[in-house]
């Protein structure tokens, strides 16, 4: 008879009770799937007493995460603790040492130390899994690191924080200023009291710089990503986007070109006929470019404790399988580094929106200073002022610019020109497009 996959989990917060009640709950049915039983063995959290609507009666208690990693009792380490550092970290290399697998959900512990314990794991033959590290219960690790092993990735991009798609949506929908939603989303705990790692696009980059590394074996790094958030973003600018077909969104952009592999998280605007323009209030999706296929897009709840315990226990299944290979798709040792790409060589279209001043000939700089640096425009739209203009200025007139693909060096060159000129009111708004 083969004995049960023993478990501890660090960590008994809102994910580590799903987990647990969600092991309870499918207990015959995981060791049909599985080839065996999979038992919650031990756990640890900072306090014994809290009810957490489990029963732990059966299960070893520890109050030091370190220990519980070392503990001979158990065959899996699952990590929910989070934060970069310890004890996280401590305890997850403890684990790996001890030559037990692990499973986290810790973004923030990979993003900043994942090279290092993938090679860990891969010294100790042990598995070191993370498929809710990113997109919650989407299974977007598994399927370009094991589903689409054969492809060769050209862009992988997504909709990967719930807080920033659910303020862009209620934006859109109810014509509302970015602080109202912001407000609105705390309420419902949906942001944090400081959202800024949320609303600035950190969160984002963290799981972006995972994704890459699966998808382009690069070093896991987050350094090297371009990071802007969406706190700019004016009801003025969906409301444009939508009367031009458009739909912005906060996604996390990776793609080969052939400068390398450029990375960038920042307010884009998709067509609002692609399936990630869809995607609507706190749900996650990702999609992916490859070779010889059409892309492909995967969407669902990317936070939330069943969703991403669903996501955990996936990771926890496929050790009791026996199913093991390298974390991030190859060996450590082979993953490559990655310079930050300059924002300056980025190629696409642009959404400009400017304050132009009422005079004659405003109109003329405007042209002239971005032929000087070969943009052609797709369009242009003057519009009337009205709420979504609110922020207008007495004696300008808002003008909507569309490029065609272009580069960011000279967008962001033309409109200092245009500022010296002294024909625009305020600091141009400029949105890139991604082509989808």
């Amino acid at each position: 008879m083969v004995t049960p996959l023993k478990v501890g989990v660090a960590g008994l917060g809102t994910v580590g009770a799903a987990l647990i009640a969600q092991v309870a709950r499918q207990q015959e049915a995981l060791a049909a799937r599985c080839g065996r039983a999979i038992e919650i063995a031990a756990v640890c959290a900072r306090s014994k007493a809290k009810d957490r609507g489990i029963d732990l009666k059966k299960v070893q208690w520890f109050s030091d995460p370190v220990a519980l990693a070392r503990a001979p009792g158990i065959d899996v380490f699952v990590e929910l603790i989070g934060g970069a550092g310890d004890p996280a970290k401590s305890a997850v290399e403890a684990a790996l040492a001890s030559g037990k697998s692990v499973v986290t959900a810790n973004k923030a512990l990979l993003a900043k130390h994942g090279v290092k314990l993938a090679a860990l794991a891969e010294k100790h033959h042990v598995a070191l899994n993370f498929e809710a590290a990113v997109g919650g219960a989407i299974p977007i690790v598994k399927t370009l690191r094991e589903g689409m092993a054969g492809n060769s990735f050209e862009r992988i991009y997504g909709i990967l924080n719930g807080t920033c798609n659910y303020i862009l949506t209620r934006m859109e929908q109810d014509k509302l200023p970015f602080a109202e939603c912001l407000k609105e989303a705390q309420r419902l705990g949906y942001a944090e009291a400081d959202p800024s790692f949320d609303i600035e696009g950190h969160d984002t980059a963290q799981k972006l710089a995972i994704l890459a590394s699966l998808a382009f074996g690069t070093k896991v790094d987050q350094s090297a990503i371009y990071v802007e958030g969406i706190s700019s973003i004016a009801p003025a600018d969906l409301s444009a986007a939508d009367e031009l077909g458009y739909r912005v969104k906060l996604l996390g952009v990776a793609v080969k070109t052939q400068k390398g592999i450029e990375q960038r998280v920042h307010p884009t605007m998709v067509r609002k006929d692609s399936a990630i323009a869809q995607v609507m209030g706190v749900t996650n999706a990702v999609t992916v470019d490859a070779e010889g296929i059409n892309p492909l897009t995967l969407i669902g709840p990317g936070a939330g404790g069943a969703a991403t315990a669903s996501a955990v226990l996936s990771d926890i299944g496929d050790i009791a399988r026996g199913v093991r290979t390298a974390p991030f798709g190859r060996p450590a040792a082979l993953l490559r580094s990655v310079r930050k790409a300059p924002m300056q060589r980025h190629e696409g279209g642009y959404y400009i929106r400017l304050l132009a001043r009422d005079k004659p000939g405003t109109a003329a700089t405007i042209a002239t200073r971005l032929a000087e640096q070969e943009i052609s425009l797709e369009s242009i739209v003057q519009r009337h002022h009205g709420r979504a203009d609110s922020d207008a200025k007495a004696g300008s007139v808002p003008v909507i610019l569309i490029t065609y693909a272009t580069t960011e060096d000279a967008v962001r060159k033309a409109l200092a020109a245009v500022g010296r000129d002294r024909v625009i009111s305020g600091m141009p708004q400029v949105i890139r497009i991604e082509k989808n």
